[in-house]
């Protein structure tokens, strides 16, 4: 959004950072961004931004198709827009995974590249909830799955996790987090790459030289 209207970017920032921090909800925010858009962002401008600016962690896309390859699931779960990936698996800019909850403020009409299940994400609860909703559907236990998330958006999926014995991974975790797992005593499994305090900036060179590829005996001891 920032990328097709740069004189937003600190009103976004505000939002997301609130948002982030557990200061509103995700409702709210949405609500708060769709007034800022002059309009909605069109394919045109969601491809530009990615052709200029998409970039992923070292080993993503391996880790993707390793799963894929090892009949592991492998569903994004989250706050950003069902657009977004949209146009990315339409690009192929990453494999294409079978299930995707998201939110819905940016969605284009259907394509053959879609995952297989879309799920609309309105609050972060609704992490939880479709992450039952995919795992009925496709018949997999509780007890195997894997969470992954790095701010205190992913705080009520990992509580959810946390009740139904699922393994937690905070990757590249935000002090939001931590913070929110702390206060709710939930167990964080696995710290993978740098764990920032309050207030400590964030250090894009030493998270770009972490693989997520390492996660994959990870998955193996739990999910094979």
């Amino acid at each position: 959004m920032t990328y097709s209207y740069p004189d937003l970017t600190s009103d976004l920032t505000t939002i997301f950072k609130e948002y982030t921090g557990n200061k509103i909800s995700l409702g709210t925010a949405n609500k708060r961004i769709e007034k800022l858009l002059p309009g909605p962002i069109s394919t045109q401008q969601m491809d530009a931004y990615l052709d200029d600016s998409f970039i992923t962690y070292r080993g993503v896309s391996d880790l993707i198709d390793w799963c894929l390859k090892n009949r592991i699931l492998f569903m994004i779960n989250t706050t950003g827009v069902m657009g977004y990936f949209q146009r990315i698996f339409a690009k192929k800019l990453l494999p294409k995974v079978p299930v995707i909850s998201a939110s819905s403020m940016i969605r284009y009409p259907a394509l053959e590249t879609d995952p297989f299940l879309m799920y609309e994400l309105c609050e972060i609860q609704d992490k939880g909830k479709n992450t039952a909703a995919a795992l009925k559907a496709f018949g997999i236990s509780e007890k195997k799955v894997v969470i992954m998330g790095d701010s205190g958006g992913d705080g009520p999926h990992f509580e959810w996790g946390a009740k139904h014995g699922a393994y937690t991974i905070a990757s590249m975790a935000k002090p939001s987090l931590t913070n929110y797992c702390i206060k709710r005593n939930i167990e964080i499994n696995l710290l993978f790459g740098p764990a920032y305090r309050m207030g400590e900036q964030r250090d894009g060179e030493t998270e770009m030289l972490v693989d997520f590829m390492e996660l994959s005996s990870v998955f193996k001891s739990i999910l094979v």
